[in-house]
């Protein structure tokens, strides 16, 4: 156990000798990505963290007790998607109350991840703010806002209104970076006409994380970058699948937390499985950069405890 949350022994290692450790939600896998694909996902983005010399550790609930690092059999278990749950940082505690299996969202992989001492996540899509009335915000925003670690992402889910949720993260004084791009990714494409600060290597990462944690800064620092070029999407083609989408759930009556599987299936339908395609690259792409980032913060925390 690392305080609340319990983690598998190479995880437990790798924390206590401050050596690279990349969280990654579990949502995307119980119920973002269908079966199949899901465990496509669950293993790329596994082994594009072990091959840069990191450990991966998908957060969860398990039965009741906050976890970062899966086993094989309780991957399985929410991999079949059988009976779990979904959690964001809220609902943690009544899954641990319930004894329940749930899957955490981004907010929820934040807040177990920083419990159990690990500084850098790495997702698909944020949550953010919703297109349609009612108004509906992302608890993903805040979780982002009030937790200073390093999350990596393709910006927000496509479904969103970008510009509004860029807007909120400017506003909650969560940094955004692009990483070897100026302009947030949209998602399944690489352009949205949202100007971000660009960096272009992994050092600059590190070392504006470094600051921003001196500084006192509570907020996480967004690392965002578009899909591999051979699986983005065109803008056009991602808008009108989700604008098409939005009226087909408005006459479905979806709402609420329905609102965006349905969106992101729809989505993939309408791209003829193209969109899902995307998903998968980018999700192992950014899971690779952030094993990236996770070894290099770990190299120089290690280096400024060796010269003083």
């Amino acid at each position: 156990m690392t305080g609340v949350v319990r983690t598998l022994p190479e995880v437990a290692s790798a924390i206590a000798h401050e050596r690279a450790v990349v969280a990654l939600e579990s949502s995307v896998l119980a119920q973002g990505l269908p079966i199949p694909a899901n465990r496509e996902a669950a293993r790329s983005m596994s082994e594009a963290v072990t091959s840069r010399g990191a450990v991966a550790a998908i957060t969860a609930v398990v039965r009741g007790i906050p976890t970062a690092g899966l086993t094989a059999e309780e991957l399985e278990r929410f991999l079949a998607r059988d009976g779990i749950v979904k959690a964001s940082a809220r609902d943690i505690a009544l899954a641990v109350a319930r004894g329940s299996d749930a899957a955490t969202t981004v907010a929820g992989a934040i807040a177990l991840a920083a419990l159990a001492g690990i500084t850098v996540l790495a997702t698909g899509g944020i949550g953010g703010v919703h297109r349609s009335p009612p108004y509906d915000e992302s608890a993903d925003l805040a979780e982002l806002a009030r937790t200073p670690m390093i999350v990596v992402c393709s910006g927000a889910k496509a479904i969103l209104d970008l510009r509004a949720t860029a807007e909120r993260l400017d506003t909650l004084g969560v940094p955004v970076l692009g990483y070897r791009t100026a302009e947030l990714p949209a998602f399944y494409g690489a352009e949205s006409g949202i100007a971000v600060m660009r960096v272009d290597d992994v050092a600059t990462i590190v070392a504006t994380y470094r600051a921003h944690v001196a500084l006192g800064r509570r907020a996480a620092l967004l690392v965002v970058q578009p899909p591999p070029a051979a699986f983005a999407l065109p803008g056009s083609v991602v808008e009108r699948a989700v604008v098409e989408g939005v009226r087909e759930s408005t006459r479905a009556g979806v709402q609420g937390a329905a609102m965006t599987p349905y969106l992101l299936d729809y989505v993939d339908r309408a791209t003829s499985g193209r969109a899902r395609e995307a998903n998968l690259a980018l999700l192992e792409q950014n899971a690779a950069l952030a094993a990236d980032i996770a070894v290099a913060l770990s190299a120089a925390l290690n280096s400024a405890v060796t010269s003083e």
